[in-house]
């Protein structure tokens, strides 16, 4: 089960997306009760259940980068 997981994570599934190219990479685009995922190869959204994502999630392979206002230049 993977934890700490966050919007904008690259994460591995454990198994392949359906498409032509076979990716196992998604990126998370949308959290709430529901995860929404999109497949890095061909674009397609998925939605999953939380429990059912952290059951078939098998790793975090991108942290997305935290940005904070204090470097901003306005």
């Amino acid at each position: 089960m993977v934890e700490n997981y966050g919007l904008n994570d690259i994460v591995q599934m454990k198994k392949e997306h359906p498409c032509e190219k076979r990716s196992r990479n998604f990126k998370i685009v949308r959290m709430g009760v529901d995860i929404k995922i999109k497949c890095e190869a061909c674009g397609n959204v998925i939605m999953l259940e939380r429990p059912v994502f952290e059951r078939k999630c098998k790793k975090i392979i991108k942290k997305a980068e935290e940005t904070d206002d204090q470097g901003a230049d306005l």
